[in-house]
C-alpha cells in the first residue's frame, strides 16, 4: 500500500466519502488510489474555487466534511476565496494539497511555491506528510481537526513521493469530541439580563436549525426578547410548519434602526453584528454603544443544551403554536420585478427544497416573501467572497440527492465560478438555477451611493457594468450541458419555474432584467 492508498482508506474509514477535485501532475497517484479503493466519490471541478465551494455546500447539508484536492500552491490559491467563505460559515473541510516530491523541492522549478505560507492564514490545522508512513496518521489528524465543533478548515500537504511510495499506514480515527457544555453561571446571568427587558436573542450557525429556533422563540416569548438571525447564515431551516425568524439586515441604516434602543444582545452561535464595510459618517457596529453583549453559547458549545438550560431557567417550553402555517400566494403576471419573482418562488417551491442564495441585490425580497412557503433550507453567502453560488448548489445536491436544489444566482458573481455548471451536468445534479441577468455589479452601484458618490461618470460606470457585450447565459449554460431558457415576462418565468421544479436534473432560467 502506498501513501495515496493509505490516505483514501483513512478518509473512507472516517466516513469522508466525497472528494471535490481539480488535480494536477503531483496528485496523479492520489487520483489512481481513488480508482483502486472504493468508497470515496470523486467529483471533478473545472476550477479549484468550484471544488472548495462545493465542499462548503456539501458540509452545510451533510453535517460532515468533504475532502478537496488541489494542485500545488497555485491550485490552492485559486481555491481560497471559497475557503474563506467556508471558514466564515464554520464549515468542516479537509483540503488536500499536492506538492512536489520532497527531493525536487531544492530546485527552483516553475511551480514551486511556499504551500505552507499560502495555506496557513486560511487553516485552523495545517500538516505535511513527507513520508508514505506519515500520510494516513496525518490524514486522521486533519479529519479530527476539521470535525471539531462547529467545524474547521484542515489542510494536509501531500508531496508526490509520499503519495507514490510504498509503506503507507492507515490512520487511526480519533473519537469525535462532544461540544463543550455551557456553565450554569452563564445560563443564570443570561436569564437575569433577559428579565430586565430590551433584549435581542441573536442566533447563528447550528442555532438556526428548526428545533433550536423553536426553543429560542419560546424563550423570547417568555422574556419579551426579540429573536433574530445574524444574517449571512450558513443554513436556516424555515418555511411552513416551522417557527419563522427574521434576519438582521446587512445594510447599515436598516440594521442600526432595527437595533435602536436594544439594551442587551444574547449571542447564540453568533457574533456581534457589524457592517460589511466602513462608510463615511456611518457606524461600523450595528448595536447602540450602550448595548451589552453576552454570549450564551459559541459554535464550539452544545448550543441545544444551552438553550434547553436557559428555557428551564426562565420557565419557557418549546411551543408548536409559534410555528407558521403555509400561505398560498397568487402567481403574479406582467413585467418582471424582484418582488414578483420572490412571490412566484413562494408559490411554486416544492417541499424540502434547498434554496441557495447568491442573488445579492436582486434577491433581497426573497427571504421575507418565502417565510411561509413550503418547508425548506436556506443557504447564504457567508464570507462575502462572491462566486460560491454554482459550486455551493452542487455540493448541496450531492449531499441531498433526493431534494430539489434551487439556486438564486446574480450574473456578476456567477461568472466567477460558472465552470461549476459543467459539474451540474456531468453529475446530473437536481439543480434549478435562476440567473438574474442585469449585466452589472448592481450592488457596487449602491456602494457608490453609500460612500457619497451620487453621479458617477463614464469610467466608473464602465467598471461596474458588463453589458458591452452582454453575457448570453442561455447559450453559456447550454455549452456546459445544462438546458436553459431566457424569460422576459412573469408568465414566461412562472412557466419555466414550474417545469424546472417538476423535472429532475439540472436546468437554468435566465431572467432578463435589463
Amino acid at each position: 500500500m502506498n501513501g495515496a492508498e493509505a490516505l483514501v482508506r483513512t478518509l473512507r474509514n472516517a466516513d469522508v466519502d466525497v472528494c471535490f477535485a481539480n488535480p494536477g501532475t503531483s496528485e496523479m497517484h492520489f487520483v489512481a488510489a481513488l480508482d483502486r479503493v472504493s468508497g470515496v466519490r470523486c467529483v471533478l471541478s473545472l476550477f479549484e474555487g468550484g471544488a472548495t465551494g462545493a465542499a462548503d455546500g456539501y458540509a452545510r447539508m451533510a453535517d460532515k466534511p468533504a475532502a478537496t484536492l488541489t494542485h500545488l500552491g497555485t491550485g490552492l490559491t485559486n481555491s481560497l476565496a471559497n475557503v474563506h467563505n467556508a471558514r466564515k460559515a464554520q464549515t468542516p473541510m479537509i483540503n488536500i494539497v499536492g506538492d512536489h516530491a520532497t527531493y525536487h523541492l531544492r530546485h527552483e522549478s516553475p511551480l514551486k511555491s511556499d504551500v505552507e505560507g499560502l495555506a496557513r492564514p486560511m487553516s485552523h490545522w495545517l500538516g505535511r506528510a513527507d513520508t508514505s508512513a506519515e500520510v494516513g496518521p496525518k490524514a486522521a489528524e486533519a479529519i479530527a481537526a476539521a470535525s471539531l465543533s462547529p467545524g474547521q478548515i484542515a489542510t494536509l500537504i501531500l508531496p508526490a513521493d509520499a503519495s507514490w511510495s510504498e509503506g503507507g499506514v492507515i490512520g487511526t480515527i480519533a473519537p469525535k469530541q462532544a461540544p463543550a457544555s455551557v456553565s450554569g453561571d452563564t445560563v443564570r446571568e443570561v436569564a437575569a439580563l433577559l428579565r430586565q427587558g430590551g433584549a435581542v436573542i441573536l442566533l447563528g450557525g447550528k442555532a438556526l436549525r428548526a428545533d433550536m429556533i423553536e426553543l429560542a422563540a419560546a424563550i423570547g416569548s417568555k422574556t419579551q426578547a426579540k429573536l433574530l438571525a445574524q444574517g449571512r447564515d450558513p443554513r436556516i431551516e424555515r418555511g411552513a410548519g416551522r417557527v419563522p425568524i427574521a434576519r438582521l439586515p446587512t445594510q447599515t441604516d436598516q440594521a442600526v434602526e432595527m437595533l435602536k434602543g436594544v439594551r442587551t444582545i444574547v449571542l447564540v452561535g453568533s457574533k456581534p453584528p457589524v457592517a460589511n464595510f466602513a462608510h463615511p459618517g456611518k457606524p461600523s457596529a450595528f448595536a447602540p454603544q450602550t448595548c451589552r453583549f453576552i454570549e450564551l453559547a459559541s459554535g464550539a458549545n452544545d448550543i441545544g443544551g444551552a438553550l434547553a438550560a436557559l428555557a428551564d431557567e426562565v420557565g419557557a417550553k418549546a411551543n408548536s403554536d409559534l410555528r407558521i402555517a403555509r400561505v398560498n400566494m397568487e402567481l403574479p403576471d406582467g413585467g418582471i420585478t424582484p418582488e414578483k419573482i420572490a412571490q412566484s418562488l413562494a408559490a411554486l417551491m416544492p417541499e424540502n427544497a434547498i434554496l441557495c442564495d447568491e442573488a445579492v441585490t436582486t434577491g433581497r425580497p426573497i427571504f421575507g416573501t418565502t417565510r411561509a412557503a413550503a418547508p425548506h433550507d436556506y443557504l447564504s453567502l457567508t464570507g462575502g467572497a462572491i462566486g460560491i453560488g454554482f459550486p455551493m448548489a452542487a455540493g448541496a445536491a450531492i449531499a441531498c440527492p433526493d431534494r430539489k436544489v434551487i439556486l438564486l444566482q446574480a450574473d456578476g458573481s456567477g461568472l466567477y465560478t460558472v465552470q461549476s455548471l459543467w459539474t451540474h451536468a456531468s453529475e446530473n445534479l437536481d439543480i434549478l438555477t435562476i440567473v438574474f441577468a442585469n449585466n452589472s455589479y448592481a450592488i457596487l452601484r449602491n456602494e457608490l451611493k453609500n460612500v457619497g458618490i451620487e453621479n458617477p461618470g463614464e469610467n466608473a460606470i464602465r467598471m461596474l457594468s458588463f453589458n458591452n457585450p452582454p453575457i448570453g447565459w442561455t447559450a453559456l449554460s447550454k455549452s456546459f450541458g445544462v438546458p436553459a431558457e431566457r424569460v422576459t415576462t412573469m408568465d414566461e418565468f412562472n412557466r419555466a419555474l414550474r417545469a424546472g421544479v417538476a423535472q429532475r436534473g439540472p436546468s437554468l432560467i435566465e431572467v432578463a432584467l435589463s
